[in-house]
This record gives C-alpha cells, sequence and structure tokens, in this order.
C-alpha cells in the first residue's frame, strides 16, 4: 500500500470496544464503531455503519474464516460474502478457509458521511457444505481526491465473474473433477474454480508531460486452459493465474484520455473497452477458461478487490504481491490438488501434472537478453538447476523441455522440484544454464543479477522465509552456457 495512502474513517475493534473519533468531521461526533465480530450463518445478513469524513474511494479491509472450508475440499470449497453499501451490490467475498485470511475491497467511490454496509451469505454461490462465515477486523479507509493514490483507485475496473462452461477436455482435468459439483461450469463458478484473491496496479509515464499509464491487474487461484501446470511452474513459478485485465492513460488532472482504455481480451488480445462505466471504474467480464477479458458482463458473480498495492513490473516479479499475501501459495495448492493437477504416482517430467507445491523451491532470477533480441520464433532462455548436498543430479526449474524456459528479461520467477522432504539447508549449489528455446541459436548473451529470493513452502502450504538473496552476477553464452550462482559454504548453514 502507497505511503500516504490512507485516511482512516474506522478501525477494527478488539474485543473491548474501540471508539474512532473522526476530527475532520469538525462536528465533534463519534464514528460509527464496526463489531467486533460478524458471524453469518447461511442465509443470514447483517448489517452495519460507518461514515466517511470527506468524499472519495472506500477501501475495506476485513478478515475471513468459514469453518469447515477448505478450497482443497469437493463441496466444501469455498463461504461467499456479498457486501452491499447502501444496498448497492459492491463485492463477492469468497473465503476458502476456515483459518484467517486478510482482505482489502474496494466500496467505490461515496460521499461524505453516514453509509451503511450489509453483509449476507451468499447461500445461492456458497458450495452446500459451508454453513457460515466469520468477519472481523473492519476498518474502512477514505482516500480523497488530495490523497497520493486516489487516481489509481479512481479508474480501478470491477470484474465479473466467469460463465464460460467448464469441460473435462479444455480444463486439464478441473471439468472431471468438478462434473458433480453443482457449481462447476455456471454462473457461480468462481466460488470453486480460478477465484479472483487479489488485484494490484503499476503505473508508467507516458510520451505526454504529466500523463501517466496506469495498468491494473489481478491474480486468481488457477486457470483452467491455457498453460499447462508443470509449465506454469517452470516459467512462472506458480500455478495461479496472473493477467493484467485494464490499461488506461491519465492527464496530469487524472482525467482517463479518451479512446486510450483497453482490456485484455481472448488470446491475449489487446481490445478497445467500450463497456459501461460505473462513475470512473471500468465494468469488465471473465469470458474465457484463462480469465480474458470480455465488454459486457453477463454473470452474476461480482469482485471489486482493492488494487491500491502498486508494483513496477520493471523492478519486481508479479509474484511478489502473493508473497505479500502467503495465504495464496496455500490455495494455489489446494486447487491443483483437487483438480486431480497434482501426480500421485511421481511419474518423470510429465508434461501435464506436478508434484507437491510443497516440493518445490521458488526463486525470483534478475536477468537480461544482450545481443540479438529474443522474438517468438527464436530466443534463449534460462533454466535453473539446483544440486543437493550428497546427491549427484541437477533438478532443473524446465525439466527436459527448453520451451519451458525462462525468455523475459523483468525480474522472473521459477520453481525447481526437488525430492520430498527437501529443506533449505539440504540446498548446495544453485546454477544457471542458456537454453535455446525455440528457433536458431542466433548468438545473444544472458547476463544474470542476482538471485531476488528463494524459500520452500512450510508443511502448511505457506512459505517459509526466503533464505536467499544475493547479487550472482554471471554472463551465459553459447561457449560458456552454465555458470554457479549460489554456492553453500562448507560447514555453514
Amino acid at each position: 500500500m502507497s505511503r500516504g495512502l490512507r485516511r482512516a474513517v474506522g478501525a477494527a475493534l478488539a474485543a473491548a470496544a474501540l471508539t474512532v473519533g473522526l476530527g475532520a468531521c469538525g462536528s465533534g461526533d463519534e464514528a460509527p464503531a464496526p463489531p467486533a465480530e460478524v458471524v453469518l450463518n447461511r442465509g443470514q445478513d447483517s448489517s452495519m455503519p460507518f461514515r466517511t469524513d470527506a468524499e472519495g474511494e472506500v477501501l475495506l479491509d476485513v478478515t475471513t474464516a468459514a469453518p469447515g472450508v477448505s478450497w482443497g475440499s469437493p463441496g466444501s470449497e469455498s463461504a461467499v460474502v456479498s457486501l452491499f453499501v447502501d444496498n448497492t451490490y459492491a463485492t463477492d467475498v469468497v473465503i476458502p478457509a476456515s483459518f484467517p485470511i486478510k482482505r482489502s475491497l474496494a466500496l467505490g467511490h461515496l460521499a461524505a458521511g453516514d453509509h451503511t454496509l450489509r453483509a449476507q451469505f451468499a447461500a445461492d454461490r456458497s458450495p452446500q457444505a459451508a454453513a457460515s462465515a466469520r468477519l472481523t477486523g473492519f476498518t474502512f479507509r477514505t482516500v480523497t481526491p488530495q490523497d497520493n493514490g486516489y487516481q489509481a483507485l479512481a479508474h480501478a475496473p470491477v470484474v465479473y465473474g466467469r460463465t464460460t462452461p467448464l469441460s473435462a477436455a479444455t480444463a486439464g482435468g478441473a471439468g472431471a473433477a468438478a462434473a458433480a459439483d453443482p457449481l462447476a461450469g455456471g454462473p457461480f463458478q468462481n466460488a470453486i474454480t480460478d477465484t479472483p484473491l487479489l488485484a494490484f496496479h503499476s503505473e508508467a509515464p507516458t510520451a505526454i508531460s504529466g500523463h501517466r499509464l496506469l495498468t491494473y491487474s489481478m491474480v486468481w487461484s488457477n486457470e483452467d486452459s491455457g498453460t499447462s501446470t508443470p509449465a506454469l511452474m517452470a516459467q512462472w513459478g506458480r500455478t495461479t493465474d496472473i493477467e493484467w485485465t485494464y490499461q488506461v492513460e491519465i492527464d496530469a488532472a487524472g482525467n482517463a484520455i479518451p479512446g486510450s482504455a483497453v482490456i485484455q481480451g481472448p488470446d491475449h488480445a489487446t481490445q478497445p473497452f467500450t463497456g459501461r462505466y460505473e462513475g470512473g471504474h471500468p465494468v469488465l467480464g471473465t469470458c474465457t477458461l484463462n480469465n480474458g477479458m470480455c465488454q459486457n458482463p453477463d454473470g452474476p458473480m461480482r469482485f471489486a478487490l482493492s488494487a491500491a498495492d502498486t508494483l513496477d513490473p520493471s523492478a519486481d516479479a508479479r509474484e511478489r504481491e502473493m508473497d505479500r499475501n502467503p495465504w495464496t501459495y496455500w490455495v494455489m495448492s489446494q486447487e491443483v490438488a483437487r483438480e486431480g493437477k497434482v501426480d500421485e504416482d511421481k511419474t518423470p517430467n510429465s508434461i501435464t501434472k506436478i508434484s507437491d507445491p510443497r516440493n518445490y523451491l521458488y526463486l525470483i532470477i534478475r536477468k537480461s537478453t544482450v545481443g540479438p533480441p529474443n522474438t517468438e520464433n527464436s530466443w534463449v532462455g534460462l533454466s535453473v538447476g539446483v544440486r543437493l548436498s550428497g546427491n549427484g543430479e541437477t533438478y532443473r526449474s524446465n525439466k527436459i523441455y527448453p520451451l519451458w524456459a525462462i525468455a523475459r528479461d523483468t525480474p522472473a520467477a521459477t520453481a525447481v522440484e526437488l525430492p520430498p522432504g527437501t529443506v533449505a539447508e539440504d540446498i548446495s549449489t544453485i546454477e544457471a544454464t542458456r537454453v535455446v528455446g525455440a528457433g536458431v541459436d542466433r548468438g545473444a548473451r544472458i547476463k544474470v543479477d542476482s538471485i531476488e529470493r528463494a524459500f520452500l513452502l512450510g508443511p502448511d502450504g505457506q512459505p517459509q522465509q526466503s533464505f536467499l538473496f544475493t547479487p550472482a552476477k554471471a554472463t551465459l553464452s553459447q561457449a560458456a552456457p552454465t555458470a554457479t550462482l549460489f554456492r553453500r559454504p562448507q560447514g555453514g548453514s
């Protein structure tokens, strides 16, 4: 969250009531105190007042949990709570776990004054075994036009859920695994598959002084079509789907430049946005099995996730957003297991299934290609190799497949499958190898700058602390395609 972004208009309560006064209101009145806890049984709703001290974009932080729910368990994957502001539908919250998860949601542009938030257990879109939902830690924040970060929130999209039918043929096993689920393939499928988890944005200057290009991205729990699961791990270091959804140029005053708005449509094609807006917020729909956007949503599920987090893709891998929300790794692991994408038979070099996600080392490598530029049909990439103490084998991120090497030159995440039970202290060396991914080798070199992070998942499926951030200067060439990036000191840990 950008500094200076927040103007508190409420606060979470501990067991004892805590009242937050809003001096900016000038009236001396106390802000309505949110409840310490809201428990919704199936079909119930609950309302609470809140106050904004100024007009602006309002965000809600709330901690969610649903007893008996687990994203990996068919029939009890989630509990869905729908939120309404002043009786206007704002967003759905898909709660995938019984343990607490903090979510940040966008309630839209609201006038200064008193408002009502209503939370409803959405029985029509919740799996049958979900019986209740628990909401705590309500914090309302207003971002005004004078605050840093306002323009990014004011243009953030609202994304409606997917209604594209699932099938076993196109969903890589998800359709078959979910065939008996009444929510599978229907208008509420995001309650059990490919659910939106996070949103964020990036900003870049344009050729016109004072103008900025805002790009909005979303993290989904998986994609039911597109890149294969093992290729996702090799090339992107996760099985979630992270895609940009909407892009717009704004002027120095924060106004959208007419004709500049585009979306990422089916087949990753950039399309002009011609759909409707709610104020400054474009309304998009998810219309493909790999989460492409469309203009006129027809789904009944709505997701307004806070896009306040800023990420510079030239400086940081997009997976850093997941690192800041470690529960997302647990959700991704649960989904691929439930959908039959984890290979229980441990088939070597499977092109359709992965090992248990807890068996992987998750890395971010900073590198660049020097010389003839990569093209779609001719490129060189990087493969990461890991060796373990007392083990002569080299475990490679791209397995035996050149097309699974890393081609992009932004900080890049990847994952290397290791034997079950491997711990960080077992890793003796990490190396990088230049790989001809496609076409002919035109002699480009790959410069490696650093390993930005390296961690394993713990028994709970969430990241352990990164054990490595190190400069790793190396140049990979035709003549010298491999270099060691990290070597554990002998006798050290």
